[in-house]
């Protein structure tokens, strides 16, 4: 009873973190206006992720821009980023201003760089396409930073793809990967110098898409390999001690192992093809964690049809493999699911709830384990009283 109620609490867990909108930061240009700072720019737009602002003033005889892009770092010392993309409306191609304080010190100081991000992996700063000069950045009383400069995007220009994001810390001079949620994946929008607007990017849904997909691949592999077959785990080793739960024990086992493992191969074929859908993105320790746990919960499958009868002088060798294997699985699971967490930037909020409902799992083992202790003792104290005083009944 207790072991399904903690399922249906796992199942609610992964539900609400399935279905937990996103938060961001209130928009700031409505209420600001055309001003930042000391300067009035001829245009100001709420851009649609993040809480974010931008307003810009571009002179079509000389083909400078000059922008103050307004957000609020995902963390304390976290970093805010803001570019031009004249290849394509992804990361992937931005021509970058990056704003992150200037000292590890957690300074009110605050320096801009510009980085040419060819792909997913962020380089060192460098050159961008579009020359930039004037570059300031200065965090406000709101907690938001403001990143201010004059790109040289030429005359004539009317409409760019522009590209926007906020970090949540900063290691050794180098911005930390930003959150994977759906205000990250859809930070993009259309810039129309003409229109003096900012709009969709063609793309934008997508952000929203592929979010829910990485969240339905998180809760998949939750459910399956981090909840379901350490339960079917502890119905094995625990529950047989109880010679009234046999073979019970057994038939639960087997189910539990069997739904977390069709669940759990879902939640990795979805990985697969969240994978072949973000091209030039590559996890490669998560991957192959979760490559590992897949192929040898795929082994545990086709050893059952090879397990030999319990008398069998063969099934020892069998059960040392089948527990060796079955734990190894839950370890990598539950390993690569933390490592998931991360990549995904999941509220801390969920990621203690999973971390409470792995705790709940290991105190119903250890506190099992002592009883089956206490069963099995009791159990040889009454065997041997029983052979002593069959054998004082009948002496040799």
């Amino acid at each position: 009873m207790a072991m399904a109620l903690l399922l249906g609490l796992g199942l609610g867990l992964a539900l609400l973190l399935l279905l937990a909108p996103s938060t961001t930061s209130a928009a700031s240009c409505a209420a600001g206006g055309l001003s930042a700072g000391s300067r009035t720019y001829a245009a100001c737009s709420d851009l649609p992720r993040l809480g974010a602002s931008l307003r810009w003033t571009y002179d079509r005889a000389t083909g400078d821009l000059s922008v103050s892009f307004a957000a609020a770092p995902a963390g304390p010392g976290g970093w805010v980023a803001w570019g031009l993309n004249p290849s394509g409306s992804g990361m992937a191609g931005t021509q970058a201003l990056l704003a992150a304080p200037s000292s590890s010190s957690g300074s009110a100081q605050w320096a801009v760089k510009t980085y040419n991000i060819s792909a997913y992996a962020l380089p060192g700063p460098g050159p961008i396409a579009f020359p930039a000069s004037d570059l300031a950045a200065q965090l406000g009383a709101d907690g938001k930073v403001t990143v201010s400069a004059t790109l040289k995007v030429g005359p004539g220009a009317g409409v760019l793809n522009q590209v926007w994001q906020v970090g949540s810390s900063v290691s050794g001079g180098t911005p930390a990967p930003h959150a994977m949620g759906g205000d990250n994946l859809g930070a993009k929008a259309k810039l129309d110098l003409l229109r003096q607007t900012t709009s969709a990017a063609s793309g934008s849904n997508s952000g929203n898409s592929l979010a829910m997909k990485r969240n339905i691949h998180g809760v998949l592999n939750a459910v399956g390999w981090g909840i379901l077959l350490p339960m079917g785990a502890i119905f094995a080793r625990y529950l047989k001690a109880f010679r009234s739960a046999d073979p019970a024990w057994f038939y639960l086992h087997v189910a539990c192992q069997l739904t977390g493992y069709a669940v759990g191969v879902s939640g990795w074929a979805t990985g697969i093809n969240l994978g072949n859908e973000s091209v030039g993105v590559t996890y490669a320790l998560h991957r192959n964690i979760g490559i590992a746990a897949f192929a040898l919960a795929t082994l545990q499958i086709f050893a059952l049809f090879v397990r030999p009868k319990k008398e069998h002088k063969y099934r020892v060798y069998w059960n040392m493999y089948h527990h060796s294997v079955g734990y190894a699985v839950i370890i990598l699971g539950i390993t690569n699911i933390f490592k998931g967490m991360a990549i995904l930037g999941v509220e801390q909020r969920w990621r203690t709830a999973y971390v409470a409902a792995v705790l709940v799992l290991g105190v119903a083992a250890a506190t099992l384990e002592i009883v089956t202790w206490s069963v099995a003792v009791s159990r040889r104290k009454a065997e041997s009283k029983t052979f002593s005083s069959a054998s004082n009944g009948h002496p040799i």
